[in-house]
Formats: C-alpha cells, structure tokens, sequence
C-alpha cells in the first residue's frame, strides 16, 4: 500500500461511518455529518476552545465551525460558556453527560453500512472485517496524527 491508496482508503472509511451513523428524526442541516465530527474530534482534543481556535486548527471556516457547534449543543454533545476575558467570545467543551442521542451515535453499528460497502450478506465475512478495523483503531486514534506533526 501507498500513501495514496492509504488516503483512498481513508476517504471510504469515512463514507462507510457516515453511512452507519443514525440520522432518523434529526431533520436536514447545514452542516455535514463529517464537519460535526472534525469539530466534536477537535473540542474533545482541546476543551475550552473558542470557534476561532476550532476553525485554525480543523481548517474548516469559521461559518462551519458554527454551525457544528449549534449542532453539537443541541445534541446534548457539548455545552458552551462565554469566556470571561471576552464575553463575545463561546468557549466550547464536551458535555459532562453524553445525552441519548450522543449515545445513539456513539452505539450505532456499523455492520449493515459495511456488509454493503462489501457487497456481502456473509455475517462471518462482515465480522472478519469488522474485527480488523478494531484492531486497526487500537493502533491508530487521534493521538497518532500528533505524533506525525512531532
């Protein structure tokens, strides 16, 4: 494998996952499935972050970063507190209690979603799979990317 096939395969991970996520009753939105989770990803890495801060570091615009957080904070997913150095300014962290619907996406299997990606209807097959990309996460989270920018 190369690097081009690595960010290949990458990209269809990531279709994959937002196929799997629960999207019943959430009504449609301005923002992306995949915005929502580079920004919920970023204030988990960096709590008491400010929209500003969030959008520097993710490279997604400030606009997008907003609407995540709208997003995120209605889905119980973060709370939100101005700062007291500058009251125009939100700071951003995870919610102490992941709400229902976090739970739901944070449950949420990804076997039906793969099996198709597959082209299979073999469960065996799908939990094969399944059972490397756990492996392949335990290697490789979030913390790894620091390590490449070391």
């Amino acid at each position: 494998m190369n690097g081009v096939e690595l960010f290949l395969l990458g990209r269809t991970l990531m279709k994959i996952g937002e196929e799997a996520l629960p999207t019943e009753g959430i009504g449609r939105h301005s923002t992306s499935v995949r915005t929502v989770l580079i920004v919920v990803s970023d204030v988990r890495a960096h709590p008491g972050s400010a929209v500003g801060e969030i959008a520097t570091r993710t490279g997604l615009p400030q606009s997008a970063v907003s609407a995540a957080v709208a997003r995120l904070r209605e889905a119980g997913a973060i709370t939100t507190e101005p700062d007291s150095r500058d009251r125009r300014r939100l700071l951003i962290q995870s919610a102490s209690q992941a709400s229902g619907r976090v739970e739901e996406v944070r449950s949420a299997p990804i076997d039906t979603a793969l099996a198709a990606a597959l082209d299979t209807d073999d469960p065996q097959r799908v939990a094969e799979i399944v059972a490397l990309l756990d492996e392949l996460a335990r290697h490789l989270t979030p913390q790894a990317l620091t390590r490449l920018r070391g």
